[in-house]
């Protein structure tokens, strides 16, 4: 953003807007994209080549150069970083689908590499049900145990379980309605309310463990979920979402998975795969995953589909 002439109003007013322009953003996102273009700023000064402004002509050798190391999906959001960037300094964009040079190697580099994306295993209920009955009886069995029974009856990402506050967890004589204030795909903060229902035991109810965890933790407010220390004393940090992901390979390990197949997004994406197994529709789905896309749900249920209503069974073999 250009100033044509310097004011003291003029040059807060551009401050404001830069702020608000970047409040657009989830704080991730642009964690993401200055890491992208301090990338390109790097490769472009060990190759002796401007960066800002940038040729086309060198963001598609950038491409051509990275993409041994980065999946399409991967350079695509660098390509966004390497236009935000520009746009924000008041430069053209170099990295956009109407330039050629870009276009033709991105192209080439998807029909080379495939965009297949492999997601985590998804957790199925057995699964959960598994993980649970290897967690230990403390302080911080009973936090995990909560973690994974809510994350997965609700479908939640990991920020979503991360910036939960007990205040956004209600129990009532139906289930548990859990509101959600902002996630990843409302970042303006409407908010939605997700309703948990009663589990068939004990042992499995997100209401029962949420309890439990309250009784046990004794919290009142702030941060529903928090860290532990090696003393098992709890503190008054929320966890982080990276955090959530760490506790679901622990308990995967702990039950005997192999933690590299699963990660915090398995809870999401088990959800939706369980659901559907055990009859649950896509639109059904939708309402408690918060998906606007139904291809995006597909994505998570597609595999299941290809033993129904197959051709090879009606080959006589």
């Amino acid at each position: 953003m250009e100033i044509a002439k310097s004011t003291p109003d003029l040059v807060q007013l551009t401050k404001q807007t830069r702020e608000l322009i970047l409040a657009s953003k989830s704080p991730a996102t642009r964690r993401a994209y200055l890491s992208d273009w301090r990338g390109f700023q790097v490769w472009c000064i060990e190759h002796c080549l401007p960066d800002l402004p940038a040729s086309s002509d060198t963001v598609a050798l950038y491409l051509g150069d990275v993409s041994k190391h980065y999946k399409p999906a991967s350079l695509n959001r660098k390509l966004t970083a390497i236009n935000q960037a520009h746009r924000a300094s008041g430069f053209r964009a170099p990295a956009t689908r109407d330039h050629p040079e870009v276009a033709d190697t991105l192209q080439g580099i998807r029909r080379i590499k495939g965009t297949l994306q492999i997601g985590k295993t998804p957790l199925l209920g057995a699964d959960v049900k598994k993980m649970i009955q290897y967690l230990p009886n403390t302080l911080k069995g009973v936090r995990d145990r909560a973690i994974l029974l809510i994350g997965f009856s609700g479908a939640f990402r990991r920020s979503e379980l991360a910036t939960l506050t007990v205040a956004d967890i209600v129990l009532t004589d139906l289930g548990l309605v859990v509101t959600l204030r902002k996630s990843k795909t409302d970042q303006e903060g409407q908010g939605r309310k997700v309703a948990l229902l009663k589990g068939r035991t004990p042992e499995t109810c997100p209401l029962t463990a949420w309890s439990c965890w309250l009784k046990d933790s004794g919290l009142i407010e702030g941060s529903a979920f928090r860290s532990i220390n090696r003393h098992g004393k709890l503190t008054g940090m929320g966890l982080h979402q990276d955090s959530i992901g760490l506790i679901v390979k622990s308990c995967a390990k702990a039950a005997g998975f192999d933690p590299a197949f699963y990660a915090g997004h398995s809870l999401r994406s088990g959800h939706a795969t369980q659901a559907y197994l055990n009859g649950a529709t896509e639109l059904a789905i939708m309402r408690q995953t918060g998906h606007r896309s139904i291809a995006t749900v597909r994505r998570y249920i597609r595999d299941l589909d290809i033993f129904e209503d197959n051709p090879a069974a009606k080959l006589g073999l």
